[in-house]
């Protein structure tokens, strides 16, 4: 337990010296990046068409939100489709949409990114958390873990 605290005390010392020390010069674009993530920000379109960020302002209002936007104009168009007695077709086609949306391929993965389905993985590897045929037959017959 000493150990684990002499070495938050050092996370806490290198953290403050971190924030204390002046940070280095950074470009425009990454200056703004790393910003946004820090806090709430209000972003502006400055002079020359370039982005403004100001610490501590208000973000952008919530009828300002591509998601929200995205919803009303499907619940709208829904609306409408229903109308004219298509709000089913327009109900089922946009569920088949969404999953053909929502759904990635392999080439579209991050690098390192394990899938769900361990044959499509290198290896086979399984990601965390799965429970493998050999780890629930060990679990029913009371078994040691292999190794131990």
């Amino acid at each position: 337990a000493a150990a684990v605290e002499q070495r938050l005390a050092q996370f806490r010392a290198a953290r403050g010296r971190a924030a204390a020390a002046p940070r280095p010069a950074e470009p425009p674009g990454k200056a703004a990046a790393s910003e946004a993530s820090e806090g709430p920000r209000a972003a502006t379109v400055g002079p020359g068409g370039g982005v403004q960020v100001r610490p501590g302002a208000a973000a952008a209002p919530v009828w300002a939100r591509p998601l929200l936007l995205k919803v009303l104009l499907w619940a709208v168009l829904l609306a409408l489709f229903a109308e004219l007695e298509l709000g089913l077709p327009y109900f089922v086609l946009s569920l088949l949409y969404w999953m053909y949306a929502g759904t990635r391929g392999p080439a579209e993965r991050r690098p390192g990114e394990l899938s769900a389905y361990s044959v499509f993985n290198p290896g086979c590897a399984a990601i965390a958390g799965t429970l493998r045929a050999e780890q629930l037959e060990r679990e029913l017959y009371y078994r040691p873990a292999a190794g131990r």
